[in-house]
């Protein structure tokens, strides 16, 4: 089975189908590139999606992936991730191994198709030639032949004739020898092309277009099989894949295997146990004596009996709540510092003061006079503390010793806050070491450096450790009260129960009480908390709608002072701030940084510049 014998005379169609064949194989190649751009996109959008619900650094979503169902749901998300590279491999496999081989095998098959036609009509060309000599050496020949038998019979006309001379009929018969002569070589040379043309033919259809045919055939089938083994890596790039594939999806079940259900539902408990034991039972009050009736000593029922007045009280009273105190007043005697502001650094560098200046810790006693001051007329409210808190958390405010949460989840803020400081103390000593032994080396090899170059940074490294060092004890001193080391605060922070018995408490006394929890430091009786509430949402429906404060000047802070603690706002040296409020002899300045961010700094860490036509009014400087 050969073209060269079977398709000898199907040139054309030759051509036509090997050009068919490489429009075949461009057309597999552009398949399988839309294939790797569909395997790209599909990964692409794999790790988006993986990284869409990866949990963000240092947010809750983080803290929540302690649970086993969450871890394991992290991991399905990191093998997907895998999965999703494995997508990316068989791109970039079938890019290199099929899409550019055959790209660079098209280009050579396009050429040597190119050269096989040539030659084919390079052949055809020359035997058409051959065909020409033929045709045109048969034509003279037939023409010489009829132009001898034509002398011939004019020879014969002329010799019968007797009215024609000798030397006519000479004439005449040697016209008709050359004319034979003629024919005769005509004939010669007719015969000489008829067989060549005859051998030339031969070798045309039994030998120049058979081999040709053949080469095409040969290029043909080589397309063809190259196109099979495309194909047939086409789906072992596939197959090459499927048991990272698969260690992927085991890694998903794995990941599903390992939920603990026991386990998470402990960490639960770690979350969100308060550490407060649960209220007694509630006393049987006698109605039928007459007799006064006596307080149960579980808070429940006193709540029951202070939470009608009180929420008698704290109804919707809007505009009767505080009638004679604006909104900043109030908001000052809340978060304003009472005690002396801290001398300004001997110098303005902020390396000067090893520790800074700290801003006072806001004091809870002195706060409760201060509502008292202004509550002579309300003698039974004794909810000031909710207040202050829901106020608090309005604000963003947060006690630096968390006293704001229940014992067991402060105790576990309190840890995690002193691991916080002593990995950052680890880290000051480690880059203290690293500064002494650079100090050493320069000491050994003044060529280095200058050793005195480093006490600078020496110093303010070791200044930080001890900053870090104090601060940790601080947080380690409540933890331990917290945790049974210490002494409570006060008698009532060792109740079990958290409830009080109190019987017709003063106001200023039950606000002190209030304070106190069975940690020293969470909450009141429930029924107090629910009056604060009620009373917290008066509040803040009395003061949503009012405006800030206008600038009365700007400053500029002459050192830094980081506000620690709630009321004050840290400051940069040379910073430029609004002033909404000047000293009221207490030493202490209000600013404002921006709309949201406002609070106090000491006097003497700011150059004030007052301008008296912007009192009262609300365009800033």
């Amino acid at each position: 089975m050969s073209w060269g014998t079977e398709l000898w005379d199907q040139f054309d169609n030759l051509e036509k189908h090997t050009q068919w064949g490489i429009d075949i194989l461009e057309k597999y190649i552009k398949f399988v590139k839309e294939r790797t751009e569909i395997e790209l996109s599909y990964a692409k959008q794999l790790r988006n999606l993986s990284k869409k619900y990866q949990p963000k650094k240092n947010s809750k979503e983080e803290e929540e992936y302690r649970y086993t169902a969450c871890k394991a749901f992290l991991s399905t998300l990191n093998e997907m991730n895998d999965y999703a590279g494995q997508h990316e491999v068989i791109s970039e496999n079938m890019t290199s191994q099929i899409t550019v081989e055959l790209a660079r095998y098209v280009q050579e098959l396009k050429q040597e198709r190119k050269s096989h036609f040539h030659d084919g009509r390079k052949a055809q060309q020359h035997i058409e030639t051959c065909w020409k000599q033929l045709e045109s050496s048969k034509r003279r020949f037939e023409r010489d032949c009829k132009e001898a038998d034509r002398a011939q019979q004019y020879f014969e006309k002329m010799d019968a004739d007797i009215n024609v001379t000798k030397a006519d009929v000479e004439k005449a018969r040697q016209q008709a020898q050359m004319r034979h002569q003629m024919a005769e070589d005509s004939k010669a040379d007719y015969s000489s092309i008829l067989q060549k043309f005859n051998h030339e033919q031969h070798e045309y259809y039994h030998t120049h277009i058979p081999n040709i045919f053949q080469k095409i055939q040969e290029m043909e089938e080589r397309r063809i099989v190259r196109i099979g083994e495309s194909v047939k890596t086409y789906a072992e790039l596939d197959r090459q894949v499927i048991p990272i594939i698969g260690k992927c999806l085991d890694g998903m079940v794995k990941a599903a295997e390992s939920i603990d259900p026991k386990n998470d539902s402990q960490l639960a408990i770690e979350a969100y146990k308060s550490g407060f034991e649960p209220p007694g039972d509630i006393e049987f009050e006698d109605y039928t004596q007459p007799m006064k009736r006596a307080v149960s000593d579980n808070s429940l029922s006193n709540s029951r009996g202070e939470g009608k007045s009180e929420l008698k009280f704290g109804g919707k009273s809007k505009g009767k709540l505080w009638p004679f105190i604006k909104k900043n007043k109030l908001m000052s005697l809340l978060t304003s510092p009472h005690q002396p502001p801290p001398p300004p650094p001997a110098s303005a560098s902020p390396s000067a003061v090893p520790n800074g200046p700290q801003s006072p810790k806001q004091q809870k006693e002195p706060l409760s006079h201060r509502f008292n001051e202004f509550m002579t007329s309300k003698p039974k409210i004794h909810c000031f503390r909710s207040l202050k808190r829901g106020l608090s958390l309005k604000l963003g405010a947060t006690p630096e010793d968390f006293s704001n949460l229940p014992p067991e989840q402060r105790r576990k803020k309190l840890q995690q806050k002193v691991d916080e400081l002593n990995k950052e103390i680890q880290k000051e000593m480690d880059q203290r070491d690293a500064i002494t032994k650079m100090k050493d080396v320069y000491l050994k090899n003044p060529q280095m450096g200058d050793p005195a170059s480093l006490d600078h940074k020496l110093a303010e490294v070791s200044q930080n450790i001890e900053k870090l060092r104090l601060e940790a004890q601080k947080f380690e001193a409540w933890l331990a009260e917290v945790e049974g080391r210490l002494p409570a605060r006060s008698e009532q922070a060792r109740r079990q129960s958290g409830m009080y018995d109190v019987q017709n408490p003063p106001a200023v006394n039950n606000c002190a009480q209030d304070r106190e929890s069975p940690d020293g430091s969470y909450t009141e009786e429930r029924s107090q908390e629910s009056e604060g509430k009620v009373l917290a949402a008066d509040f803040d429906d009395e003061f949503d709608d009012e405006e800030s404060l206008p600038a009365i000047g700007t400053c500029k802070a002459l050192y830094t002072f980081e506000g620690q603690n709630e009321g004050t706002i840290s400051v940069v040296e040379g910073e430029t701030l609004y002033v909404i409020e000047e000293d009221k002899g207490d030493g202490w300045t209000r600013i404002r940084r921006n709309e949201d961010e406002e609070g106090y700094v000491p006097t003497s860490y700011v150059e004030v510049y007052l301008d008296k036509n912007a009192k009262g009014a609300k365009t800033y400087i």
